[in-house]
């Protein structure tokens, strides 16, 4: 690996640090990268990478820039709404490094295309934020052999681990599978879209994220392999947990039961729906807006909460789902009710508090939630 004048010029800081040195640069040079997600985490990840110098990077990535990752993806401007996100990135790093190489992945990770994608890479990074992918990537890294520098925020909080490093005796460390052997259940736990993060959190866990893939290629330090890092951006106070290897580990422990990919979305329990959730009435936005236009009468309840409702609302009336039971006699009995919130989740859960408890049988879920209704219906209403 040799370098021109003018990369040696770019990266003299990192060359005049002892323990770094050109060797530490060569193997940056040398090594490949794949950032799974160019959202918050990816952002500063992705620059941070490119900055240092690291010789090929991919990135992987089927959503586009929208108006809400603005406030936190600090790769993205104004005028780049509605374009893919990996055409952007690759934009801006090329910009920002001509010495580099970038390659494209404008695809969802699935796991038809996982393994072979992430097998030409070294390092894999996973800013994702949802469980399916995580255990996808955790699980092909393992499968193949190679490092997932994991990070994930929610809210004030970030961690962030290096999950089947390799060891000097040739071992490997704990895995994403090893700390959460299963997933928690469909809808416990928000993602960043439903629960929201601060803007600046992102960019710490991601610059901290960025440190650890630099660790694992250059071998300096001592990477987060068997620890978790935790940060808490109210109280500035942050913990490293110890990890352990799960005997029961089904991909690497002492009995593997899974030599291959799974269906993730299933494993996770995502889409799908129980026998109770099937028997809910439901009713498309374009079913409401007929109602709304031929003055029908019924009642709309929104069971967000007051903050959402200020944000952006259908005009119906807040009974926050935490406060339906106590204001149940709000809700009519005699005449039609449409019960909605962000995405229809929350008001199926209501749905089936009211039909159970109290035995209401006119009630119709807003299929997508009030996000369906601004996709749909009203493209000036705010996707909140």
């Amino acid at each position: 690996m040799t370098f021109s004048k003018a990369e040696l010029e770019r990266y003299s800081r990192h060359l005049i640090i002892p323990e770094f040195n050109i060797e530490g640069q060569r193997k940056l040079k040398a090594a490949k990268v794949l950032v799974v997600g160019t959202g918050g985490l990816g952002a500063p990840l992705i620059q941070y990478l490119s900055a240092a110098g690291v010789g090929t990077i991919g990135i992987v990535d089927f959503d586009v820039v929208d108006d809400s990752n603005l406030q936190r993806q600090v790769l993205f401007a104004t005028a780049d709404v509605g374009r893919p996100k990996v055409e952007v990135a690759k934009e801006r790093i090329e910009a920002q490094n001509p010495f580099i190489q970038i390659k494209t992945y404008n695809t969802q990770l699935t796991s038809e295309n996982a393994l072979e994608i992430i097998k030409d890479y070294d390092v894999v990074a996973d800013g994702t934020d949802n469980f399916p992918t995580r255990y996808l990537v955790n699980d092909a890294c393992v499968l193949l052999d190679k490092v997932n520098v994991y990070a994930s925020i929610f809210r004030f909080d970030g961690q962030v681990s290096v999950f089947n490093h390799l060891h000097e005796d040739g071992s490997r460390g704990p895995n994403y599978r090893d700390l959460f052997p299963s997933p928690p259940p469909p809808g416990l736990v928000p993602s960043c879209a439903e629960g929201g993060v601060i803007g600046v959190l992102p960019g710490i866990i991601g610059s901290l994220q960025a440190n650890e893939v630099l660790k694992v290629i250059t071998g300096i330090g001592e990477p987060l392999s068997g620890r978790m890092f935790i940060f808490d951006a109210l109280s500035f106070e942050t913990r490293t947990l110890n990890l352990r290897k799960d005997d029961n580990n089904p991909l690497n422990g002492k009995n593997p039961s899974q030599t291959k990919l799974i269906d993730y979305e299933m494993f996770c329990g995502i889409g799908q729906e129980s026998e109770e959730e099937k028997k809910v009435k439901e009713i498309t936005v374009k079913e409401l807006k007929a109602w709304q236009t031929e003055n029908r009468d019924f009642q709309l309840v929104d069971v967000r909460e007051g903050y959402e409702y200020d944000i952006a609302n259908l005009g119906g009336e807040l009974i926050p789902l935490a406060k339906v039971a106590e204001e149940v006699n709000k809700i009519s009995s005699d005449k039609e009710v449409v019960i909605h919130c962000r995405s229809g989740k929350r008001s199926a859960d209501a749905i089936h508090l009211l039909e159970e408890k109290y035995g209401f049988k006119n009630l119709y879920n807003l299929k997508g939630g009030i996000l369906a209704y601004a996709d749909e219906i009203d493209h000036s209403l705010a996707k909140y």
